[in-house]
C-alpha cells in the first residue's frame, strides 16, 4: 500500500469514526469512545485532533465512571445495554410486520440487518466497558478523584494551547 493511499485511508477511518461519535451522543451507541477512536487515527496527522484526543478520553472515562457510581446506575445501564442488544437481535431476525403497525411495511425496521448488527456490537462495547468501568471506578472514590483532575490538567493544556495558538496568529496578521 502506498503511503498516500495509507494516509487517505486513515483519514477516511478518522472520520467517519468521528461523525459516528457525534450520531451516537445523541443516537445509542458509545459516542465519546468512538469520537476517542477517530480522533486516535486523526491525531497521526493532524495536531488539533492530538490536542484534544486526552480531554476526550478522559471525559469518556468519567462518563464510564459515572455509569458505575451507585447500583441504580450500575443496574440502568446494565439493562439499557442489554435492551440495545435485544432491540438489534430484532433487527437481526426481521419479524413480520405485526398488525397493529400504523405505517407502511417498508418502514418496519428499516434499515435492515446491518442496523440490528450495529445495535449488537453497541451492545457489547457497552457492556465490555461497564465491566471495565465497574472493576476501576465502583467504590474506589480515590481513582474518581485522580480523573478528575487529570481532566483539568488537560483542560488547562488545552486552553494554553489554543491561546498559543491565538497570538502566534495575532502575531502573524
Amino acid at each position: 500500500m502506498t503511503a498516500t493511499a495509507k494516509r487517505l485511508l486513515l483519514e477516511v477511518l478518522g472520520w467517519v469514526l468521528l461523525v459516528a461519535g457525534v450520531a451516537a451522543i445523541v443516537l445509542p451507541g458509545p459516542g465519546l469512545i468512538l469520537i476517542f477512536a477517530g480522533l486516535a487515527v486523526l491525531s497521526q496527522q493532524y495536531t488539533w485532533a492530538e490536542r484534544w484526543l486526552e480531554p476526550v478520553q478522559l471525559r469518556a472515562l468519567r462518563g464510564a465512571a459515572e455509569g458505575v457510581e451507585t447500583w441504580p446506575r450500575v443496574v440502568m445501564s446494565t439493562v439499557f445495554s442489554l435492551g440495545i442488544g435485544v432491540v438489534g437481535l430484532t433487527w437481526i431476525l426481521d419479524p413480520d410486520v405485526p398488525s397493529w403497525w400504523p405505517l407502511d411495511e417498508d418502514w418496519w425496521l428499516f434499515g435492515g440487518v446491518w442496523t440490528g448488527v450495529t445495535l449488537v456490537i453497541s451492545c457489547g462495547i457497552a457492556l465490555a466497558l461497564l465491566v471495565y468501568s465497574f472493576r476501576r471506578f465502583h467504590g474506589k472514590p480515590e481513582a474518581l478523584a485522580a480523573l478528575e483532575g487529570a481532566i483539568e490538567e488537560a483542560d488547562e493544556e488545552v486552553h494554553e494551547a489554543i491561546e498559543r495558538h491565538r497570538h502566534k496568529h495575532d502575531d502573524e496578521v
